[in-house]
């Protein structure tokens, strides 16, 4: 290949680095089959890092934490972008291609909570963290006793706002607690059914230009092949109803002896109301999956769920 050095592009907070690292390790496997000498990652600041007191949903979407990573990509600065599938915009941005996955984490939420009481025996009023509409309405589905404050920042600063007594329980990311070594904290482990996790949680995606057929040669070779499909039939349903922030849309696919099944929720507006699906199909019909049951969920919710 002409490039002697791959820059890859991340965030700079110490699990978005863990990410990176994992592709870099995974790409250096072929460093002497595409012949290049090295490579870099760089860190990028998003304004997703910056803003840290509000929900994304007010201060403009996932693709606070995408956008300046993008522009780094178009611009050529840097040659593969590593993000979190789950933070990413279900739309791909013009000129940029989102189709190379490493093999899923662990996609199930869990319960950290002051001396370690799971959800039911928390007791009444308990002030939950979380900044993920989805999160607080599948709680809410389940039990209606407890108050929702918004929590952002990394994983270590939710763990100590909770222990400093803000909270007496936070709701996150099963993936980033154990690539942290913080399981000890863990009070419960969700199922995905109990509560069906955000699109794309638990998925390192891979982003390149469209234009780069060098770099999409390399990233082929670590592509997970059942990663790729669960993802797009995902982020299928999130494009079919033209889902943002403001959506609170739990999905989860998985493979099985030749079949996809799929479980997936979505919330009214105000959370009152929940539509749900749950089907398989023979893995070769995939590729319209996602749009069908985007399509029964939209009709089923007769678009409570949009402003």
């Amino acid at each position: 290949m002409t490039k002697k050095k791959i820059i890859i592009g991340s965030r700079g907070s110490k699990l978005a680095l863990i990410y990176a690292n994992i592709a870099k390790k995974k790409l250096l496997k072929f460093k002497d089959k595409y012949s290049f000498d090295e490579i870099i990652i760089k860190k990028i600041k998003t304004d997703g890092d910056e803003i840290q007191n509000v929900r994304l949903s007010d201060t403009g979407g996932k693709g606070l934490f995408s956008k300046k990573i993008e522009e780094e990509l178009k611009e050529s600065k840097i040659d593969v972008a590593v993000h979190a599938l789950k933070d990413m915009p279900s739309i791909e941005t013009r000129g940029l291609l989102t189709q190379y996955f490493l093999e899923r984490n662990d996609p199930r939420e869990v319960l950290i909570s002051k001396d370690k009481k799971i959800l039911k025996d928390q007791k009444k009023g308990a002030i939950i963290g979380t900044s993920s509409l989805r999160r607080e309405f599948q709680v809410k589905n389940k039990n209606n006793n407890f108050k929702f404050e918004i929590i952002r920042g990394n994983v270590d600063t939710r763990i100590k706002k909770l222990k400093d007594g803000l909270y007496d329980g936070i709701i996150l990311s099963l993936t980033g607690i154990k690539f942290l070594s913080l399981e000890e904290n863990i009070s419960q482990i969700f199922s995905t059914s109990e509560m069906i996790p955000s699109v794309g949680q638990g998925i390192i995606a891979l982003q390149c230009r469209e234009d780069d057929f060098e770099i999409q040669d390399i990233l082929k070779n670590i592509n997970h092949d059942k990663t790729h499909k669960c993802a797009n039939v995902e982020r299928d349903i999130l494009k079919t109803l033209e889902g943002d922030c403001n959506t609170a849309i739990g999905a989860h696919a998985k493979i099985e002896n030749g079949k996809i099944y799929v479980e997936a929720e979505l919330f009214s507006l105000d959370g009152s109301k929940r539509f749900y699906i749950k089907t398989s199909k023979e893995l070769k019909y995939q590729e319209q999956l996602g749009k069908e049951i985007g399509t029964i969920l939209k009709e089923k919710s007769k678009n409570s769920y949009r402003k």
